[in-house]
């Protein structure tokens, strides 16, 4: 049994899904379901006899606690964060809450439970970090990619969460002996990513014919990794990675902003011809404060230890996942409810066009 936390988010529930195609091992997903949370996102595994889901907090030591007791499981694979850059400056004080506090939580728990473990089950037993390159801070263009010795510099109060609850992982492994693995990824993007993440929001809105919202000149640069290879690099370390070790995974893919989403609309050009062309459709609007420049990833490590490479290049991804958006516009249309209507109002509408 291993037990994740954040599974019915969108990388959590591609973990979930992968994971029981892969394994032959029970999982239980520990979700919080706020905003991001998804069950939608696991229906097909519903009746799965290796998949049970709690609804509950990671940072509920009670319940963290009867679970470690209840289940014993030989790995924790934590994905629950409040993960998105934006929201994270209008109200900071939930990433700090979630990404800071209840991780602490969570591992303190985990090392109450790992220390009543015999021998054997500590040498197998792992509690893996999921985390994110955001945390590097930002890359000029000839810097060279993040490594796994690269220093922190977070400059968002999102990744200043993500950087924080890391540096509690190592510190866990150091201090107490926790057998933890950290792995840090580049940006994700596949089926069942929330609508307000770039490639999602993007090929929402050019369905709607409506305006394409890219911030500042669009020279933002980012390194795009397909959610499944995501989840396969994470199986990877957790059955092979090397304990107290950090593991970049990345794409080995960096588009700028404006290249992104002109990729997008020339697939849907393709895919779902309109009246007018969708890049018709880019606006570029004000900037978000603190909007790091660029972010690539170095993943010689998993790659040359573990074996793992991407199985997607960018173009079979994000051709799989504009195809899966166009044949799954009710789980977008279901979401979009007035909550998160009025979030993307007060994000993107009150930015003037540039």
């Amino acid at each position: 049994m291993i037990i994740v936390t954040g599974g019915a988010g969108f990388i959590g529930s591609n973990f979930i899904l992968s994971w029981l195609k892969e394994k032959n091992e029970p999982i239980l997903n520990l979700d919080k379901l706020t905003y991001a949370g998804n069950l939608n996102n696991l229906l097909s595994i519903n009746a799965h006899p290796n998949y049970s889901f709690i609804h509950g907090d990671m940072g509920d030591r009670n319940l963290v606690r009867h679970l470690l007791q209840q289940h014993q499981p030989r790995a924790i694979i934590n994905f629950a964060a409040e993960s998105h850059v934006d929201r994270s400056i209008h109200g900071p004080s939930e990433f700090i809450q979630t990404n800071i506090v209840a991780t602490f939580h969570l591992l303190e728990e985990t090392r109450a439970y790992f220390e009543t473990l015999d021998q054997d089950r500590k040498n197998l037993f792992r509690f893996l970090h999921v985390s994110t390159d955001e945390v590097f801070g930002s890359l000029s263009p000839t810097d060279p990619p993040f490594s796994e010795t690269t220093a922190y510099q977070p400059n968002s109060p999102y990744s200043a969460s993500k950087a924080a609850s890391d540096h509690l992982v190592r510190a866990w492994h150091h201090t107490y002996g926790l057998p933890v693995l950290t792995t840090n990824c580049s940006n994700n993007y596949g089926p069942y990513q929330f609508p307000e993440k770039l490639i999602p929001l993007m090929i929402s809105h050019a369905l709607k014919g409506k305006p394409l919202p890219i911030y500042g000149d669009g020279m933002n640069v980012r390194d795009w990794l397909y959610v499944e290879d995501h989840c396969l690099a994470i199986m990877s370390v957790l059955d092979k990675g090397r304990i107290g070790e950090t593991y970049n995974i990345g794409g080995l893919n960096e588009k700028t902003n404006l290249e992104l989403v002109e990729v997008i609309c020339t697939q849907l050009n393709q895919l779902k011809p309109a009246s007018t062309p969708y890049s018709s459709l880019i606006t570029f609007v004000k900037d978000r404060p603190g909007h790091d420049r660029r972010y690539a990833i170095n993943a010689q490590k998993i790659m040359n230890e573990l074996l793992w490479r991407p199985r997607e290049s960018f173009e079979s991804g994000i051709k799989k996942t504009i195809l899966w958006y166009l044949d799954h516009e009710a789980w977008v249309n279901n979401i979009l409810n007035g909550q998160y209507r009025q979030w993307l109002e007060t994000n993107y509408q009150s930015r003037v066009s540039v």
